[in-house]
């Protein structure tokens, strides 16, 4: 039951159970030496959990790097500075999940062009499902929060018990066809700001292609790999008939209240670390918004499962703008 402290299976962290299938809160970890078996612990909970909340870490962005160097080889914002854009921090590997502008430092204007991408952060998605190459592990790190009662959490979606219970002909559809998800960050970004990006068409930008029903290999359970950056599905190469709908049913499937649970940001130093592969997650809104200050930190896990390509060549280019941008999406991330 959720709430409960689990004795077992684990020897060297303490794990209190946050939601009926999936998601803990992890403490004992000691970052200032963190031992083999304790970060192996650490991935056996992920493994069970799908994410988990560490709290109060201490963690600052050259431990926040290191650690998650632990995980495997991250991704980094390199194909994202264009156009004389700079990174904020030191690490290029940790990407911008808050509210601040870049050029002033204040808070982001909630009507800016990168204010609206940021609102397809609010859709339930797998983080990178949108390259090439996805990720397995997200690590991300409260800098700075607002106040408390004014939003900003984080929502998860468990889509590994979201396929279990999946009705039983669309789990043998799923089952008995190749489908696959072509994938796309301007979709998202339009999706979630629909009237700012009109003109933007995420038919014309590339699309990267992984597979929906998916095994993941950590559990041995079967997952629903989808979300907002889901464009259309397709088998063997051509889009399927009603594809639009099948996306949108899926992603209502996985993201019932029952399949849900939201975890508050305490303090700075906080972290959350989820897997992409079997869980869906969303950024949060508040009064918050052009408010205060919300800075958070992430770095992201390049998969090196056997499924991390999915159908994508390995030597396709890694996209961070898209050539539909004009002058009025410019700072927009993904379009």
């Amino acid at each position: 039951m959720p709430g409960l402290i689990q004795e077992s299976p684990f020897k060297t962290i303490t794990v209190k159970e946050l939601h009926p299938t999936f998601g803990a809160e992890v403490s004992g970890v000691n970052f200032n030496d963190l031992s083999e078996e304790q970060f192996s612990e650490i991935l056996a909970a992920m493994a069970k959990y799908g994410f988990c909340v560490l709290r109060d870490t201490g963690l600052d962005d050259e431990a926040h790097v290191r650690f998650s160097e632990r995980f495997g080889e991250l991704d980094n914002i390199r194909r994202y500075l264009v156009g004389g854009r700079k990174p904020r921090y030191d690490h290029y590997e940790l990407f911008d999940a808050g509210n601040i502008d870049n050029d002033t430092g204040g808070i982001l204007d909630p009507k800016s062009p990168r204010a609206h991408s940021n609102r397809g952060n609010g859709l339930f998605h797998a983080d990178s499902s949108f390259n090439p190459r996805r990720a397995s592990f997200s690590l991300l790190r409260a800098c700075e929060l607002p106040p408390p009662g004014n939003g900003g959490n984080t929502e998860f979606a468990d889509s590994r018990t979201a396929f279990d219970e999946l009705p039983n002909d669309l789990k043998n559809e799923l089952l008995s066809h190749d489908y696959v998800g072509a994938n796309s960050m301007t979709h998202s970004r339009k999706l979630g700001s629909p009237e700012f990006f009109e003109g933007v068409d995420p038919t014309q930008s590339p699309m990267q292609r992984h597979r929906i029903a998916q095994l993941h290999e950590p559990s041995g359970r079967m997952n629903l790999y989808i979300g907002a950056h889901m464009h259309h599905i397709e088998e063997d190469g051509k889009e399927i008939p009603n594809s639009w709908e099948l996306v949108q049913r899926l992603n209502q499937h996985a993201t019932q209240k029952k399949y849900l649970t939201t975890v508050q940001w305490d303090r700075p130093g906080d972290l959350v670390i989820w897997d992409n592969r079997c869980v869906l997650h969303r950024a949060g809104g508040g009064t918050f918004e052009g408010k205060y200050r919300r800075d958070l930190r992430r770095t992201t896990v390049h998969d090196d499962s056997p499924t991390a390509w999915g159908l994508n060549a390995r030597d396709t280019v890694w996209r961070g703008f898209n050539s539909q941008a004009n002058p009025k999406h410019l700072g927009a991330v993904g379009v």
